[in-house]
């Protein structure tokens, strides 16, 4: 590839992503770049403070606690509050958790300060999310959601790294450093982000809008097609979460050495952000359906050649397989379930689907764990590849019923006289006439759909029969 080709792919790869959403981006990056708890929390509890590992899992397990509590209640404080208070009382509340957790000492204390910490940073992942969705262009989002996802994993990298350092220095230090990182990210969101929730109109309030279905969690869980969605996100975050918790394990009972497992691992970071942006050009606008099936069987069968890796260079060409499928279905899944999400209830259906992998995260140590002490390592990479396959069969017939562009759930309302986008979306031109085509899809009924023309100055107004069971 020439330099110029590069360059011209890189242009066509940021360019015409709204202001809102770079600013987010940095949120995320920012936020990741300080992430030293979840890097080195069990070294500090065993290395620091002389806790045993079993002490060290406790807490890690209370952290996770913290994420699958937050995860539904990030979501619906996105929906009722807003995007940009739930991200600013989340990411301030991390900071300052966060910095607790450098000076307590009680290990009653420490477990319950992981727990905080726990909750209040996963409580901005619904959020983040649904802004995203809220600013971006539907054709535009998994672009979007794969940049994000490259910043996530840029940052973890490169904080990874400096971690170490800081850790040789004071682990005191990089809880102090984190917190600072996480309250500049709040500033950001305070400073710079627009509140991106749709209007009051859609969920039900006031206002000259169209009072629609309000969307609660009873909703959402009420909804077989997005269940089956959150369930099939479950199987797939399982195996994905051995990496961290099965391989390491596995590596040392073979007789491999810490550095060995880093050295193995690495190839996951490098490869995602080396990787990230030419992959997302190449899926973008290909069939999701295949994508999630594609992304399955690599997830599982990656694993799944584990069982017969005998040396790290091997265990590095696992990685690569598993990694390939984890670049692939991250901003594939994330946009499959914002176009099951109706527009006014897009925190608690992203809050649902962050569940998922909370959910995984506590339930992936104690199955990695159980099934290599009873069974052995090679009985864990089967079951990763049955995973694997079960979850891309699941796709398969679940994908062949979704429709071809446009949310199967809830209540969306589409005016095809504004452009998408959210809070970035251009005004239309002054005295211009603008002709909304509304489209109304419930649950379990079928599609309606009303044509209404009016002025620039006021929405056309569509009403719908609703169920006001919000929560």
């Amino acid at each position: 590839m020439s330099v110029s080709t590069f360059r011209r792919a890189a242009r066509e790869t940021v360019s015409g992503l709204p202001r809102e959403f770079w600013w987010l981006w940095t949120s995320t990056l920012v936020n990741r770049l300080g992430a030293f708890v979840a890097t080195f929390m069990a070294l500090y509890l065993t290395l620091d403070r002389g806790y045993s590992a079993s002490y060290a899992g406790l807490v890690a397990s209370l952290h996770g606690l913290g994420g699958v509590v937050s995860s539904l209640g990030g979501g619906v404080m996105a929906d009722r509050l807003g995007r940009r208070p739930t991200l600013l009382v989340a990411q301030a509340s991390t900071a300052v958790f966060v910095a607790l957790l450098g000076f307590v000492r009680d290990p009653v204390s420490i477990a319950g300060v992981a727990f905080l910490v726990g909750m209040a940073s996963n409580a901005s992942r619904p959020a983040v999310q649904a802004m995203m969705a809220d600013i971006v262009r539907p054709e535009d989002r998994v672009r979007a959601f794969s940049l994000n996802y490259w910043a996530i994993n840029l940052g973890f990298a490169v904080s990874s790294m400096a971690a170490g350092f800081i850790a040789e220095f004071s682990y005191r230090a990089g809880f102090l450093i984190e917190s600072g990182m996480t309250m500049v990210c709040a500033v950001v969101v305070f400073l710079k982000l627009p509140e991106s929730r749709p209007d009051k109109g859609l969920d039900g309030g006031s206002g000259e809008g169209a009072a629609v279905p309000r969307v609660g969690l009873a909703t959402v869980l009420r909804d077989r097609r997005f269940m089956a969605v959150v369930g099939l996100s479950f199987l797939v975050a399982l195996v994905f979460q051995q990496g961290s918790v099965g391989l390491p394990v596995a590596m040392g009972r073979a007789g491999f050495t810490p550095a060995d497992y880093g050295l193995a691992v690495a190839v996951n970071g490098v490869l995602i952000v080396a990787l990230q942006i030419p992959v997302t050009r190449f899926i973008e606008h290909r069939d999701p359906r295949r994508l999630l099936v594609i992304s399955s069987l690599l997830a599982g069968y990656g694993f799944g050649l584990t069982a017969f890796a005998g040396s790290v260079g091997v265990y590095a060409l696992t990685v690569c397989v598993w990694t390939l499928g984890e670049m692939v279905n991250a901003p594939t899944q994330t946009g499959l379930v914002v176009q099951l999400s109706p527009a006014h209830g897009r925190g608690r259906y992203q809050g649902v689907y962050t569940l998922s992998w909370s959910l995984a995260a506590l339930v992936a140590p104690l199955m990695s764990g159980a099934v290599i002490d009873r069974f052995g390592a090679e009985w864990l990479w089967g079951m990763c590849a049955v995973v694997g396959t079960a979850a891309g069969v699941g796709y398969g017939v679940l994908m062949r019923r979704l429709p071809a562009e446009g949310p199967a759930a809830g209540v969306v309302v589409e005016d095809a006289g504004i452009p998408a986008g959210g809070a970035s979306a251009p005004a239309a031109a002054a005295g211009e006439p603008a002709s909304a085509a509304v489209t109304v899809t419930a649950s379990g009924s079928a599609a309606t759909t009303v044509t209404a023309t009016g002025s620039s100055a006021g929405p056309a107004a569509v009403t719908a029969a609703a169920e006001a069971d919000a929560v």
